[in-house]
């Protein structure tokens, strides 16, 4: 691994989902932290400061939502890009983009996650 390798933490309360993810983006190639809530998730931001976050929106602890939104407006973090994987609607990703006080997200993929539109959307959000 070079130095050059992109780091993603993968952020999703389904043990299924995360370890789905993590093995998809570390077989291309990618470093891959995992967190099963929202709370985990914000330690290991912070302390990670990934190169991209994947981020389920229904979760215990801390939602995802709230999650994206205290990262969006924390200035050392903002610039992460966030790509947002959830079993909501389509209508939920008006409803994030549409936000005042936060950029929408730079990738949103409903599950059942397609495995080349996510390596692509995660490729695109990291360049």
């Amino acid at each position: 691994m070079t130095d050059e390798t992109k780091t993603v933490l993968v952020i999703d309360d389904e043990p299924d989902i995360r370890t789905y993810l993590a093995t998809l983006l570390q077989d291309n190639g990618y470093r891959v932290s995992t967190a099963e809530n929202g709370e985990d998730g914000w330690a290991k931001v912070q302390s990670l400061r990934p190169d991209l976050i994947t981020l389920d929106i229904t979760m215990p602890e801390k939602s995802g939502v709230r999650f994206y939104r205290d990262v969006k407006q924390n200035d050392e973090l903002k610039n992460i890009p966030v790509i947002i994987v959830t079993g909501v609607s389509v209508d939920f990703e008006k409803f994030i983009s549409s936000r005042t006080k936060v950029p929408p997200p730079e990738g949103y993929l409903s599950k059942p996650i397609e495995k080349e539109q996510f390596l692509d959307k995660v490729a695109k959000a990291l360049n």
